[in-house]
């Protein structure tokens, strides 16, 4: 049986039957009863994300930028990350940016600029990405969810990418923000004061 909205083929895979075996408010996950490419039988999970992510690189006006602490139950492992969240497929990406980076942070911004989009692991999950630079902060007070006990630092750029390439941040989001902030200021894809902070501040 194919559970409806299943297609009958995806890509070069030919689906014979599909059924939900885990849904909650965040995730449903699919099991498919497939053919392979090469025609042989198989069977194909894919977790259904019902948010979309959202990473925002903050920077401030001396070049730092603020990331947040906090216990990742899926790893049981501390883990620093730059401000991140999900939000619904129906609201505005870059409201839920807005939204998280005061959640989460207490900072707002005047200065929002499109960084990078990503799918997340793509192999297994429909997860995908968008990812803002905010300046021009302001500060304000911080209000996480109730399932979140957060930390927050205020670090140089420069460290950011050290930490990243060093492995001590393991992050994923964090890591493609870093480093694309960084390559895209490099190759003058963003604006000059923007490209200033990232490439000059925070010494």
């Amino acid at each position: 049986m194919r559970e409806e909205g299943v297609p009958e083929t995806v890509g070069p895979w030919r689906v014979n039957a599909a059924r939900t075996v885990y849904d909650n408010p965040w995730i449903r996950v699919i099991d498919h009863a497939v053919t392979h490419p090469d025609g042989t039988p198989g069977q194909y999970g894919v977790v259904r994300f019902k948010n979309r992510a959202i990473g925002i690189l903050p920077i401030d006006e001396e070049g730092f930028v603020y990331l947040v602490g906090q216990h990742r139950f899926p790893s049981d492992a501390y883990s620093w990350e730059l401000p991140e969240g999900g939000g619904p497929a129906g609201e505005a990406p870059l409201d839920t940016a807005k939204r998280e980076l005061a959640e989460e942070t207490g900072l707002s911004a005047k200065v929002w600029a499109p960084l990078i989009e990503l799918d997340l692991s793509n192999s297994i999950t429909d997860e995908v990405a968008i990812c803002y630079l905010a300046c021009e902060l302001e500060g304000g007070t911080a209000h996480p969810e109730a399932s979140e006990a957060l930390q927050t630092r205020r670090i140089p750029f420069k460290m950011l990418v050290n930490d990243v390439l060093a492995g001590r941040i393991r992050d994923s989001l964090t890591i493609v923000m870093a480093l694309s902030a960084q390559a895209r200021a490099l190759r003058g894809e963003l604006p000059e004061v923007i490209s200033n902070l990232i490439l000059k501040g925070g010494s």
